[in-house]
C-alpha cells in the first residue's frame, strides 16, 4: 500500500515513459535524466503511452518500491513533455490522480491553475 505524507516530494516525469521498465530502468531515469537522487524519500511518477498505467517509484530506508496503477477504461491526462521534464506536485495532488480526480498543474505559464483531468 502506497501511504503518503504531506510533506512527501512527489514528481511527475511529463510525457510519455516506457513502462516495460522495472525498477532499475526507472531509477537510471530519474539519476541520469532528471539529475536526482533515486535513494531519497522522494515518489517518482511515470506514464504509459497509452495514458492508462501509471508506475510510482520509491525508495525507503534500504529497498525500493514499484507500485502500479492501471486502468481498465479511461486514460489519465498526463501533462505533455516540454522544456521541463519534471512537475513537482503534492502528495494530496498524487492522491487526486489516483483516486480520479483533476490535477492542477501549478507550473502554467500565465501563472493561472490548468486542470488535467481523468
Amino acid at each position: 500500500m502506497l501511504n503518503l505524507e504531506l510533506k512527501q516530494k512527489v514528481y511527475l516525469a511529463k510525457g510519455v515513459t516506457d513502462l516495460r521498465k522495472s525498477i532499475t530502468g526507472l531509477s537510471i531515469i530519474v539519476e541520469q535524466e532528471f539529475e536526482l537522487n533515486p535513494h531519497n524519500r522522494n515518489l517518482y511518477v511515470f506514464c504509459n503511452r497509452r495514458r492508462n498505467r501509471i508506475k510510482i517509484l520509491k525508495y525507503d530506508h534500504n529497498d525500493f518500491t514499484l507500485f502500479i496503477k492501471a486502468l481498465d477504461e479511461g486514460k489519465f491526462i498526463w501533462p505533455k513533455e516540454d522544456e521541463e521534464d519534471l512537475l513537482e506536485v503534492t502528495a494530496k495532488e498524487l492522491g487526486w490522480l489516483l483516486h480520479g480526480l483533476s490535477l492542477v498543474d501549478r507550473l502554467s505559464e500565465e501563472g493561472k491553475r490548468k486542470l488535467y483531468s481523468i
